[in-house]
């Protein structure tokens, strides 16, 4: 799921595409209002962060723009403004919701994670957005959550993509190279931790015992498997 950033400060724009990338999504950065549309009409995002206050263009009329093309689009404001008068503003142009500075990564996750499940269930469904069952954790890909004996668990996008893999792999082990393929999208360096990390809180999450998994084996100087 691609996620326009239009952010002025770079270090905001940069720290939310790491966070969200961390999530799963692939994100476009964007300085300006007017890279803001260019990048819009170009690489066509399923989800926009907008700054109010940027130059060239600000995120007021970048969200005018957006919203003559398509109605349904989400777009989240980012802003330092908290007057009563631009939240009102801004859900008039259409924004699906606004996000106050300074924030904190887990607001910004749950906000982009609400949206994202929004965004979703309005798709059309195909076969990558239906539920599956791994032993007794049923997977809702749609929802971003998992659910056991009624208790739901939050799953993020990159979450879903390890589980349905190994799910469609079931009694084969899926090696490194083809987790970090299809998980995130590009090659990391072999001796890169961010896969055994990010399964280790995957683990946390999902499994009954993280110490003795079920669901995501590990298969030592290969990768990972699910029995099934």
């Amino acid at each position: 799921m691609k996620l326009l950033i239009a952010e002025d400060d770079l270090h905001i724009r940069q720290g939310l595409a790491a966070l969200l990338e961390a999530e799963g999504y692939e994100c476009i950065q964007a300085a300006d209002g007017d890279q803001a549309w260019q990048l819009f009409q170009q690489r066509q995002p399923d989800v926009v962060l907008l700054d109010i206050m940027m130059s060239k263009q600000d995120g007021y009329s970048i969200c005018r723009l957006i919203r003559q093309q398509d109605q349904t689009l989400p777009v989240i404001f980012i802003t330092a403004k908290s007057e009563e008068i631009d939240q009102v503003l801004g859900l008039e142009l259409g924004a699906d919701d606004y996000i106050k500075k300074p924030f904190g990564s887990r607001e910004v996750v749950a906000r982009i994670r609400a949206v994202t499940r929004r965004c979703l269930q309005v798709q059309p469904q195909n076969h990558r957005d239906q539920p599956f069952l791994m032993a007794d954790l049923q997977v809702l890909p749609a929802e971003l959550r998992a659910q056991r004996e009624g208790r739901q668990i939050e799953l993020s996008l990159r979450d879903i993509k390890i589980l349905r893999l190994l799910f469609e792999n079931r009694g084969k082990v899926v090696d490194r190279e083809s987790l970090f393929n299809h998980c995130w999208g590009r090659n990391y360096l072999a001796n890169s931790r961010t896969l055994d990390q990010h399964i280790s809180k995957l683990r946390k999450s999902v499994e009954r015992n993280p110490k003795d998994p079920q669901l995501i084996a590990t298969v030592h100087g290969c990768g990972y498997r699910y029995d099934g």
